[in-house]
């Protein structure tokens, strides 16, 4: 594809780790002079090929910090052209036993953050004709169980894509990226041992799960002219797609006919 985003500037929310550095890195590889954020910085600096993305420290779940942030960026770089909402997450918890801080603060997290985050850069987006990337999951298209606020925060998320791309065209264009199963450093914490993720892997349609460069070069092609007429898109990148489960329950109960 080339170098799409030489003089642009892009921001990743939480970028300094998984599925977000991996955006980082094929963003600086693509030209993109890179904002990231966090709660911590991390212990180097994301790069690549002697390329790396500066790192501030920023609650994106306070619109204040956000505010200072992105006003901050301008005024050093002037612009904005690409925004990646890719900060969230959630541990397990308990939907009949979890705090209303608890909820509150995942909602906060992984849906009232990135609409800040895309309120606060949309006029430097129109400005130059940019766009938005929200990173959802396959949690916000079906069921969610363990993970109910979560689910419902990424599913708001995918409704806010589309609400966005339709108010906010032609100047912006929004998007989503469908993530599903994603091998990452913290894989163990989310699919248990070695053998439950190679098990888990062998049952997706392309035989492994997804890694962050899957998820970055879907970024980088929404974020660029080969995109330009994609807008309001629910883009799945996930393998295939998860088995049902009944469909083993039926296999399993054959076997032992």
């Amino acid at each position: 594809m080339g170098e799409t985003g030489v003089g642009k500037v892009a921001i990743v929310t939480g970028g300094t780790r998984g599925i977000g550095a991996a955006i980082v890195r094929r963003l600086l590889a693509e030209g993109y002079a890179v904002a990231t954020c966090g709660r911590t910085a991390p212990d180097e600096p994301i790069g690549v090929d002697g390329k790396t993305a500066e790192f501030a420290a920023c609650d994106i779940r306070e619109p204040a910090a956000v505010d200072a942030w992105i006003a901050d960026l301008v005024a050093r770089h002037g612009r904005i052209d690409l925004v990646v909402n890719n900060a969230g997450g959630s541990p397990q918890a308990d939907a009949a036993t979890a705090s209303p801080r608890f909820s509150e603060r995942i909602l906060q997290l992984n849906l009232l953050a990135p609409l800040h985050v895309s309120q606060t850069a949309y006029p430097h987006l129109k400005a130059v004709g940019g766009s938005i990337v929200n990173i959802a999951s396959v949690s916000g298209a079906r069921p969610s169980p363990d993970t109910a606020i979560y689910g419902a925060a990424k599913a708001g998320l995918l409704s806010l894509t589309t609400s966005l791309a339709q108010e906010w065209g032609p100047e912006v264009r929004v998007n989503a990226i469908i993530v599903g199963l994603i091998e990452t450093e913290t894989a163990e914490m989310t699919y248990g041992s070695q053998a439950a993720q190679d098990r888990i892997a062998s049952s997706l349609p392309l035989g492994r799960m997804g890694r962050g460069s899957d998820i970055a070069e879907a970024v980088v092609f929404l974020g660029s002219p080969s995109a330009a007429y994609v807008s309001g898109a629910r883009l799945e990148v996930h393998g295939g797609g998860e088995r049902p489960l009944f469909l083993e329950i039926v296999k399993q109960e054959a076997a032992k006919a």
